[in-house]
C-alpha cells in the first residue's frame, strides 16, 4: 500500500463544479426558485400524455440518431435534417462543439460575463478561452473581431446574452460576421430565442443559411418548459453538424426528451402563448424596479439583470431570507428570472425594502 492517488487533469483544480440553483425558504414557508431561467408553466397536457406512454418504452434504448426529433426539428425551421445535430440540451451541443474543435493551442473566444459553461467546457476541451469585456452589458463586437487570431478556432455570440438579457442587433451581427475569417466557426447561442419582442434582432437560423462558418444553438430547456429532458439542438451546415454528431455520447438525448420535444414542435402556438405572458411579466417586473430607482439593462430574455458589483451576495442572501433564490455573480452582479405573479411580486418586495440600489 502506498500514499499514491490516481492522476487525473490538472485543469480540474482551476474551476469549481457546476452549482444549480438551489430554493430556499423564508420563516413565513415562501419558496420562489427564479434563478434558473427556467419556465413557471408545466408542460401542456397533449405533452404530458405522450411522455406517460413513453414511460412504458424505457426499457429500450432511444434512437441515438434521434431521427424522428431531427426530422421534426427540420421541419419546423425549413432546413435539411443534415443540418441538425442534438444533445443533452444546448449545453450538451455547446459540450459536442467544444469537443470537436478543441485541442492544445486552440482558442475560444466569448464575451465576459455571458454564460457561465463557457469557461469549464472549453477549459475540458484543452482550449484556451479568450475573453472580452461587456461593453453596456452587452457584446463588444468591434473588440471581439480585433482579438480573432489564427488560433481562433470558435466564437460564442450570446444572443440575448446570458446573464445580462442584452442583445446584438442585425446590422452590427452581420457586419462582425464579415469580419471572421472562414474557416473560424461562429455559434450564435439563442436558448432564449423565443422571450426576443426587438424586431432588430436577427434570427440566426435565416443568417446561417449563406454562411458556411455560423452554427445557431437553441433549446426545449427555457419557452418549451422541458429543463427537466434535457433537450437541445443546432443547426449548421453540414461539416459543422456532422462534427457534433461525431462527439455526441452515445444515447445523450433520451425516449422521454425525444417524444416530449417532438409533442411541444406540435403544440408551439399553444406553447408560445406561455411565452407571451412570461415577456408581459418581464416588462412588469423590469419597469417596476426602474420606477423603484434600479438600473436595469433592457432584457430580451427571461430575466433581468442587475449590475450590484461588490453588493452582489449581500443581495442574494437578503433574497434568500425572503425564500427566493437568484443566481449571483460575486462581485458582478445577480441574475433574476421571471417566474409566476406571485414569485415576481414578492421579488419586487424585497428589492423595494433595500436600502441601497445599483
Amino acid at each position: 500500500m502506498t500514499d499514491a492517488s490516481p492522476r487525473f487533469r490538472s485543469v480540474l483544480d482551476g474551476f469549481p463544479a457546476y452549482r444549480p440553483g438551489r430554493t430556499p425558504v423564508s420563516a413565513a414557508g415562501k419558496s420562489h426558485k427564479l434563478s434558473s431561467n427556467e419556465c413557471p408553466f408545466a408542460p401542456l397536457p397533449s405533452v404530458i400524455e405522450v411522455i406517460a406512454e413513453e414511460a412504458r418504452t424505457v426499457n429500450r434504448y432511444p434512437d441515438n440518431g434521434a431521427v424522428a426529433l431531427t426530422q421534426a426539428i427540420a421541419d419546423r425551421f425549413g432546413v435539411p435534417a443534415r443540418h441538425v445535430a442534438v444533445g443533452c440540451g444546448s449545453v450538451g451541443v455547446t459540450q459536442q462543439l467544444l469537443e470537436a474543435i478543441g485541442e492544445p493551442g486552440a482558442e475560444v473566444m466569448y464575451a465576459w460575463r455571458s454564460f457561465e459553461a463557457y469557461p469549464t467546457l472549453a477549459a475540458l476541451a484543452a482550449a484556451e478561452s479568450v475573453l472580452v469585456p461587456l461593453q453596456d452589458e452587452t457584446h463588444d463586437l468591434d473588440a471581439m473581431a480585433a482579438a480573432i487570431t489564427p488560433r481562433t478556432r470558435l466564437i460564442f455570440v450570446c444572443n440575448p446574452n446570458n446573464p445580462t438579457g442584452t442583445v446584438v442587433r442585425a446590422d452590427e451581427l452581420e457586419a462582425f460576421l464579415d469580419r471572421v475569417p472562414a474557416d473560424c466557426l461562429v455559434v450564435l447561442d439563442e436558448a432564449y430565442r423565443e422571450y426576443i419582442r426587438d424586431e432588430a434582432v436577427p434570427d440566426g437560423i435565416e443568417m446561417y443559411r449563406d454562411r458556411p462558418n455560423v452554427a445557431v444553438l437553441r433549446t426545449f430547456s427555457k419557452a418549451y418548459g422541458l429543463a427537466g429532458l434535457r433537450t437541445g439542438f443546432m443547426i449548421a451546415h453540414e461539416p459543422v453538424a456532422a462534427a457534433a454528431r461525431a462527439t455526441m455520447l452515445p444515447f445523450t438525448v433520451n425516449r422521454l426528451a425525444q417524444a416530449a420535444a417532438i409533442a411541444s414542435l406540435a403544440a408551439e402556438d399553444e406553447l408560445l402563448a406561455r411565452v407571451e405572458f412570461t415577456v408581459k411579466e418581464r416588462t412588469r417586473v423590469r419597469e417596476a424596479l426602474i420606477a423603484d430607482g434600479w438600473t436595469v439593462p433592457p432584457t430580451e430574455a427571461n430575466f433581468v439583470w442587475l449590475r450590484l458589483g461588490p453588493r452582489t451576495m449581500d443581495f442574494a442572501a437578503s433574497c434568500s431570507e425572503a425564500g427566493i433564490a437568484v443566481r449571483p455573480f460575486a462581485d458582478d452582479g445577480a441574475r433574476i428570472s421571471i417566474g409566476d405573479p406571485e414569485a415576481n411580486d414578492d421579488f419586487l418586495e424585497v428589492a423595494h425594502a433595500l436600502p441601497y440600489r445599483c
